[in-house]
């Protein structure tokens, strides 16, 4: 009787090997796993700049004049809102730039024609965000 409960259990060696290959695994998963986020917010950021690059051109051609502001767009109705930049999580980190050059033959007025993000960093490919 005293063999058989001995015999039960695991000894600390095993648990410790355990341990340690579950330790192996994590350590791999994590980086992984914090690529592929990155990965998911950058193509967020280029979703949501291809949709206000096509609203300020949607704006321009409908108006004769480009928005002078981001708000522009949401007050007219071409955006529900200003969307969030992902990589800095803010609303206010968008760069819109101003052109002085007219987009459209009936264009009257100049303003923004494209627009970046202003999160600082650079992108998994290599390039700042600022120039995305």
């Amino acid at each position: 009787m005293s063999r058989r409960n001995k015999s039960r259990g695991f000894t600390l060696i095993e648990l410790m090997i355990v341990l340690s290959i579950i330790l192996i695994l994590v350590s791999i998963a994590v980086p992984i796993y914090n690529q592929s986020i990155l990965r998911a917010k950058e193509a967020v950021l280029k979703q949501d700049l291809f949709a206000m690059r096509s609203v300020i051109d949607q704006y321009t051609m409908d108006k004769g004049k480009a928005p002078q502001a981001l708000e522009d767009l949401v007050s007219a109705g071409y955006l529900k809102e200003i969307p969030t930049d992902p990589v800095c999580n803010a609303k206010d980190t968008w760069q819109a730039q101003p052109e002085d050059v007219l987009l459209s033959i009936n264009q009257d007025e100049p303003g923004i024609s494209d627009v970046h993000s202003g999160c600082p960093g650079t992108a998994s490919d290599g390039t700042a965000y600022s120039t995305w």
